[in-house]
């Protein structure tokens, strides 16, 4: 792909702030309450998909009526909507701030793409529900992540195609679907493997400059 870059897409969980403990933390309250053995390490596997896949996934295999899901669906978003409130501006992470305002500089737009249906209340509570062009979450598409589907719904409302956009994701999910659906992908930690484009450990690392003399031509 050659680089004609005018977005930056952003997942929300593990790259604007850390809401991973309390997925845990709801995921967990769930799984003890039902005796499913449910560790952090299973919680990795969760990290960038949407809540139906992550109660699949927390299953293993096992069955239970749709009724069911549905209900245990509901109480883990309670639970996690409940410690949300916890959320001050506080909690951006560092790096988040200073990386929005380069890219304001250059012209470039910006989107989030998160797979969480409570987007809307985290950037509420971080005080950056203006700091986005477009914002797409988990009710935005019917395939979420690793499906492109929720990436190329966000990039379309930019008026950008998916090669003129920059995806920075925490998750294997998230990074799969960017690549598939033919963005620039920025890895961010260790969880997405030797996937994507360029690497940084934390967002404290994502120098827009640097970041785009990185990547591939």
């Amino acid at each position: 792909m050659s680089l004609d870059l005018k977005a930056l897409i952003f997942d929300l969980d593990g790259v604007i702030t850390d809401t991973a403990e309390y997925h845990y933390r709801s995921w967990k309250r769930l799984a003890d309450e039902e005796g499913i053995p449910f560790t952090r390490e299973d919680n990795e596997a969760l990290r960038g998909v949407s809540r139906r896949e992550s109660l699949r996934r927390m299953l293993k295999g096992r069955q239970i009526a749709e009724a069911t899901a549905e209900a245990w669906m509901t109480r883990k978003n309670t639970y996690y909507v409940e410690m949300l409130d916890l959320i001050t501006p506080a909690d951006v992470l560092e790096g988040v701030t200073p990386l929005l305002a380069e890219a304001r500089a250059r012209g470039l737009k910006l989107g989030l793409a998160s797979a969480s249906r409570n987007a809307w209340k985290v950037l509420d509570r971080l005080g950056m529900s203006a700091a986005f062009d477009v914002v797409g979450d988990g009710s935005s598409v019917v395939n979420t992540k690793p499906s492109p589907d929720l990436f190329i719904w966000v990039a379309g409302r930019l008026n950008v195609s998916p090669p003129q956009a920059l995806v920075f994701e925490d998750a294997e999910a998230g990074i799969d679907a960017g690549l598939t659906g033919g963005f620039w992908t920025v890895a961010v930690g260790s969880a997405p493997g030797e996937k994507g484009h360029v690497h940084i450990a934390t967002m404290r690392d994502a120098d827009l400059t640097r970041i785009l003399a990185a990547l591939p031509r």
